[in-house]
């Protein structure tokens, strides 16, 4: 009886999201924090390139608000430590690093922003140098002994890159490892992260078993296409909508998105359920459709009145 009782807020939580993994985890482990009265501890890393976060960052976001609506604690992970590194993830070569100086500019709005979504009461917001700098060698060596190199290789960017011959730095390895031992260190109950961060999310799974944790339970969501409706939205490529930018521009930017994504931007990026009436909505008159779409973005981020005036 008590585990039924959880499996409709474990659905609602997995709505929209592209794997969890595991349903029957999140189950238990809600389960078990409504017993102990210990909140769970929801972890969303952070890379801190840019300055501004923009709607694509604002759907894990989401999602971790609606866990903290029930309670629990948002943890984000802000990787000043490992962006030193460079995530491979969906990279066909080395990334640039970064400096501290860099990471520390980029962070000053970070904080503002982000609570535009999360409740500031449920946030923690950590820095993996916290823990990852106190490291020596020896702890890196016992870290680097808890996976192996095969198991590294069966990640897709690396497999590629492998097989053509490219460079891969030992460096890179360290990467998931570094982002595992995040999980350890704050005790993550559930990770959150788009799909191309996948692998990283199971490697912690596996590494807080090394460390006698609990496994996290693992939720990705989707990338959100941008608006040129073909790469996910990016500072990098131009094709995104800061969440600090003007409500005008906001508004001028959702017009701009192809038909095609006006029910995914719905459904990822506002309250509105997608029915049927929606769905023929966008069908019949998708001008109208963006408009209204454009009106609750701006309305999340600025406010009625803001809205009223985009």
């Amino acid at each position: 009886m008590g585990t039924r009782r959880f499996e409709p807020i474990a659905d609602e939580l997995a709505h929209g999201t592209d794997q969890l993994i595991r349903r029957e985890d999140l189950i238990d482990k809600l389960q078990g924090s409504d017993r102990t009265g210990r909140p769970l501890r929801i972890k969303l890393g952070i890379d801190p390139s840019a300055p501004h976060l923009t709607l694509g960052h604002s759907v894990p976001l989401r999602k971790m608000r609606q866990f903290q609506d029930l309670g629990h604690v948002g943890v984000l992970v802000v990787g000043d430590f490992t962006r030193r590194i460079g995530d491979p993830s969906g990279r066909s070569s080395t990334r640039a690093l970064m400096s501290a100086e860099e990471i520390e500019r980029n962070m000053e709005t970070y904080r503002d922003q982000a609570f535009k979504i999360l409740d500031p009461e449920r946030t923690e917001f950590r820095y993996n140098s916290e823990w990852l700098r106190k490291l020596d060698f020896a702890d890196i060596i016992h870290l680097t002994a808890k996976y192996t190199v095969a198991r590294m290789l069966e990640r897709d960017d690396f497999s590629k890159r492998y097989a053509a011959g490219e460079s891969i730095s030992v460096l890179e390895f360290l990467y998931p490892l570094a982002q595992a031992y995040d999980s350890v260190a704050i005790e993550a109950d559930v990770e959150l992260g788009g799909t191309d961060q996948l692998f990283n999310l199971l490697v912690g799974r596996e590494i807080q078993r090394e460390y006698e944790q609990e496994p996290q339970v693992v939720m990705t969501v989707p990338l959100l296409i941008g608006l040129d409706g073909e790469w996910a939205m990016s500072q990098t490529t131009g094709n995104y909508v800061g969440i600090s930018e003007k409500p005008e521009e906001i508004y001028g930017k959702i017009l701009s998105i192809p038909d095609t994504l006006i029910g995914p931007y719905f459904d990822w990026l506002t309250d509105v359920e997608v029915d049927k009436d929606l769905e023929r909505s966008i069908e019949s008159a998708p001008r109208d459709a963006k408009r209204r779409l454009a009106r609750e973005i701006v309305q999340i981020y600025h406010g009625a009145r803001a809205a009223d005036r985009a």
